[in-house]
This record gives structure tokens, C-alpha cells and sequence, in this order.
């Protein structure tokens, strides 16, 4: 008797429903643009017809005052000293904290719960908002800054430290729970171990951060080279903006590249 040859089993493809959510997510999208747009009074017609303004502008910044290269050394120094004491303080406080709010290490959700909740106000409040309330504390200067920056890499970089924490592997702190050990003992032998490698990774991803944001707060007078971008600005020194955008373009892309230099060997 032949042997029969078995036909494969063939697969049938469940036929997909018509995308009528995505339809509607999509027309709600258009909508909201086309909202927004009216109520911004967003006129495309009008920035093409001022384009010309823009190459004006632009052919200015072509041609740099390269003598005024001298004058933006001290404050982009400045800038850069801001950034690293803002972030070292903000994530130095931010780390304990983050211990605090993670649930796998404190179990009281009415605690986490609360700590979280102040860390999301802290989150809320623009950067240019908290630089223009401590100028009016400190006074102009790099000091209002330095406590902006302190409180944005906070807010910033302590959300992102307990999420780490909750997601690291829980066996050795079940290990350690069962063995007697304490809050601390646990939090420096199963969980430090653990996350270290991505704090210092999100340390210098704030840095990043801080560095271009320290630019911006200048124009409160916070200190740093976006003081002297401001005056430039004002006085129509486009020549003298451009000198500043190049040198902060090439800090920039050094601390970015030595960054993830280093991310690169932590992880």
C-alpha cells in the first residue's frame, strides 16, 4: 500500500477588523492640530514671506567676530561649573531619595506615596520659572543657577533612580531579608551592586542636560554665558551670537561624546 503523503496543516490569518479607532484616533489628531494651530494663530504663509528676514540674519551669523572669542571663555567656564556642581548636588540628594520612594525596598505605600507625590511637584515646575524665583532670592548671578540646576537634576534624575531600584532583580533581597538583615545591609549588598552602573549613567545624562540648560538661564540672569547671548541678542550682535553658539556647539559635542565614552564602559 503507497504511503500517502501528509499535507501540511494550513494556517489560516484571522482577518483583521476595520481600523475604525485608529481612523478616529487619527482624525482627533488632525483636529487637534488644525485646533491648536487657530488658536496659536500659526500663519505659514507669513513665515515664508519674512523668510528673507531669517537668510539676513543668518548671513550675519556667517561671519563671526572672532575677537570676541577671548570674552566668551570666562563665561562659558562659568557655565560648565554651574552644570557640574547643579547635577553633583541635585543626584547626591536625589539617590537617597530615590531609596525612599521605591517599593520593593520600603513597603509602606502611603510613605512612597507621599515622597512620590512631592518629587512629581518638584518634576512640574519649568527650569526658567525656579531661576527667575531664586534671582529674586540670591540675587543675578551663578549661585540662582547652581540651585535651579540643583533642583531640575533632583526632580529629573530621582524619578528615573527609583525606577531602577524597581526594576532590579529581587532574589538577593529576598536572600538577605530571610537571612536577618536589615534596611541598610540590604540596600548596600543587593541593590546598590545592582544600580550603581545606571546612576552614574543618568549622572552624566543630567550633566548633558544641565550643561545646555544653563545656557538658557542666563536670560534671567542666572549666571553663565546666556547672559552675554542676551545682551548679543539685544544688541543685534548676530556676529557675536554666532562665536557663542559655535563655542557651546563644541562643549557640547565633547562632553557628549566623553559621556558616552563612559556609559559605554559602566554598562
Amino acid at each position: 500500500m503507497a504511503d500517502r503523503k501528509m499535507a501540511a496543516p494550513q494556517m489560516t490569518l484571522p482577518k483583521k477588523p476595520f481600523g475604525w479607532e485608529k481612523l478616529i484616533v487619527t482624525i482627533l489628531m488632525i483636529a487637534g492640530i488644525l485646533w491648536s494651530a487657530g488658536e496659536t494663530n500659526v500663519d505659514i504663509p507669513m513665515f515664508f514671506a519674512n523668510f528673507d528676514q531669517f537668510m539676513k540674519i543668518f548671513d550675519q551669523m556667517m561671519s563671526p567676530d572672532w575677537s570676541y572669542t577671548s570674552y566668551v571663555i570666562a563665561p562659558l567656564i562659568e557655565t560648565i561649573k554651574m552644570a557640574v556642581i547643579g547635577t553633583t548636588i541635585g543626584a547626591l540628594v536625589a539617590a537617597p531619595y530615590a531609596f525612599l520612594v521605591s517599593r520593593n525596598i520600603i513597603q509602606n505605600r502611603f510613605v512612597t506615596g507621599i515622597l512620590r507625590f512631592i518629587l512629581n511637584i518638584i518634576r512640574t515646575i519649568p527650569d526658567l520659572l525656579l531661576a527667575a524665583l531664586f534671582v529674586a532670592v540670591v540675587g543675578i548671578g551663578p549661585v540662582a543657577g547652581i540651585i535651579t540646576l540643583a533642583i531640575f537634576t533632583f526632580g529629573m534624575v530621582g524619578k528615573l533612580f527609583y525606577e531602577a531600584v524597581e526594576t532590579i532583580d529581587e532574589g538577593p533581597i529576598e536572600a538577605l531579608t530571610a537571612s536577618g538583615a536589615n534596611k541598610w545591609e540590604i540596600v548596600r549588598y543587593a541593590v546598590i551592586p545592582q544600580v550603581s552602573s545606571y546612576f552614574v549613567s543618568y549622572f552624566l545624562y543630567a550633566f548633558e542636560i544641565n550643561v545646555r540648560a544653563s545656557t538658557v538661564l542666563g536670560y534671567v540672569g542666572a549666571g553663565g554665558i546666556g547672559v552675554f547671548l542676551q545682551q548679543a541678542l539685544g544688541q543685534f550682535r548676530y556676529d557675536r551670537v554666532s562665536i557663542m553658539v559655535l563655542v557651546i556647539f563644541a562643549v557640547v559635542l565633547v562632553i557628549d561624546y566623553v559621556s558616552l565614552k563612559t556609559r559605554e564602559v559602566l554598562m
